[in-house]
């Protein structure tokens, strides 16, 4: 199983593997994004969870008109945390006007290993071997 025990001198907390994908709104500046962005980190850092990897993918076009936009920001946290912190953490996605979606999940085993994975470049290996031969 995915989990990490953390030992306290009163309690044990078990931090189970999530992932978090949010879309903030397009109109956005940059400051306003980093600041946004770094709010959550400091939320899921401040509440006992570790941040195990995050991604920015950018302004990217959306599959469906969401608030009457076609692109938004995408942001994604993988981090590990106690299970009662993922309901708060869900509350604040809500009450922030900043962002249209969010997707929070628990990682199973695999979703674990594939990640890991995909941070490492191996699924990458076709498109670098095929510019690398183009290039000769």
């Amino acid at each position: 199983m995915a989990t990490k025990t953390k030992s306290t001198k009163q309690e044990s907390v078990v931090l189970k593997d999530y992932e978090s994908v949010i879309i903030f709104t397009p109109v956005l500046s940059d400051e306003q994004l980093k600041e946004a962005v770094a709010k959550y980190r400091n939320l899921i850092t401040e509440a006992g969870g570790e941040l195990v990897h995050e991604e920015n993918w950018g302004l990217t076009k959306l599959a469906y008109p969401i608030q009457k936009k076609s692109t938004g920001f995408y942001h994604i946290y993988e981090f590990k945390s106690a299970t009662s912190f993922v309901s708060s953490l869900e509350l604040a996605y809500r009450r922030d006007e900043r962002i249209m979606r969010f997707l929070t999940t628990s990682l199973d085993k695999d979703a674990l290993i594939y990640n890991q994975r995909k941070r490492n470049g191996e699924f990458n290996q076709n498109k670098n071997k095929q510019q690398e031969a183009a290039k000769k």
